[in-house]
């Protein structure tokens, strides 16, 4: 299995303490933010060499792009009814690292604005909302190549979220393999299985990798860890017999280790 955090991999380590505990292998990864035709994509970053190359520079490329989007965010939503909006997503943080949207959107309920995290992202952080800000993020092109040449496999994340035709999924999916991608998000929480077995066709067509996720984000959310629906019968590859994660299943148990690389997300 694989940690793949917002634009970050700081969490890795402690991860694979608990990983080498439970004799899981744990793959070091994040999931990077990334535009495509004015459209928020994320990219899953798997790292088996862990963090190296040009992805050092592109994660504090990353941390800055969020510094400074959340500013942004909290500028609107100030002038949409939540005062002090910087300062209080940090209190809900609860430590100093970069806001996401889901800090504002748990300063948005705390403050009684919205009732719950689902309305504050359906009123004003959801895509297209006014607290969606995309401005600061990397092309997809440029993202999928730090991956690779840090020795990583890009794998597009959740690609029936974005809400596109099937034959814009198409041209994404193009273009991420023309930036040197090669896996998909097959199944990423709960999902039709009509889209997914669709979905996995067009994986075939393009000779595609294919991975799992529970996109699970933080306790209270509406996935939980490893949840996911079922996955199809598929001549999809798996994302672990990558010839950069195959020889991982018989590395040691922790970070890189034990046992068969069966989920990965």
């Amino acid at each position: 299995m694989a940690l793949t955090d917002h634009d970050t991999m700081d969490g890795v380590e402690e991860a694979s303490h608990a990983a080498q505990k439970a004799g899981l292998c744990l793959v070091p990864g994040c999931e990077l933010s990334t535009r495509w035709q004015g459209i928020n994509i994320h990219v899953v970053a798997l790292m088996p060499g862990g963090l190296q190359g040009p992805m050092i520079e592109g994660l504090e490329q990353q941390r800055e792009a969020r510094i400074k989007r959340a500013e942004v965010i909290a500028e609107r939503l100030e002038k949409m009814g939540l005062p002090n909006a910087l300062e209080k997503a940090r209190a809900q943080a609860g430590s100093d690292r970069p806001l996401g949207r889901p800090d504002f959107a748990r300063a948005l309920v705390a403050e009684g604005v919205v009732a719950d995290w689902a309305g504050a992202f359906k009123r004003y952080l959801g895509s297209g909302k006014k607290g969606d800000v995309k401005a600061h993020w990397p092309e997809i092109s440029e993202a999928v190549g730090w991956v690779v040449a840090s020795g990583g496999v890009a794998v597009l994340a959740h690609p029936l979220r974005y809400g596109l035709t099937r034959r814009k999924r198409g041209l994404l999916m193009d273009t991420f393999m023309a930036a040197g991608g090669q896996g998909v998000e097959l199944v990423s929480g709960q999902q039709n299985p009509d889209a997914t077995r669709d979905l996995a066709r067009q994986l075939v067509e393009r000779e595609l990798y294919a991975s799992l996720g529970s996109d699970f984000h933080f306790p209270g959310s509406h996935a939980a860890p490893g949840s996911m629906s079922p996955v199809p019968r598929t001549a999809a590859p798996p994302i672990w017999q990558h010839p950069r994660l195959a020889h991982l299943r018989d590395a040691p148990s922790g970070m890189l280790g034990a046992k068969p690389l069966n989920q990965l997300s």
